[in-house]
C-alpha cells in the first residue's frame, strides 16, 4: 500500500493504443472479387502442375 500519504500512480486507460490521424492510401487497390479470382486461379494452376 502507499506509505506516508503517497498516492499510487496508475497507467493511463488508453491500453497502448495509438490513433494516427493521417490516413494511408495504398497505391494498389484490389476488390474482393479480384482476390477470390486470383486464389481460384492459383488453385487451378497448382492442380494442373500436379497432374503434369
Amino acid at each position: 500500500m502507499a506509505n506516508g500519504g503517497e498516492t499510487m500512480r496508475m497507467p493511463s486507460g488508453a491500453g497502448g493504443l495509438v490513433r494516427y490521424f493521417d490516413e494511408y492510401k495504398s497505391k494498389i487497390q484490389l476488390k474482393p472479387e479480384h482476390v477470390v479470382l486470383l486464389i481460384i486461379l492459383v488453385i487451378v494452376f497448382e492442380i494442373v502442375i500436379r497432374i503434369i
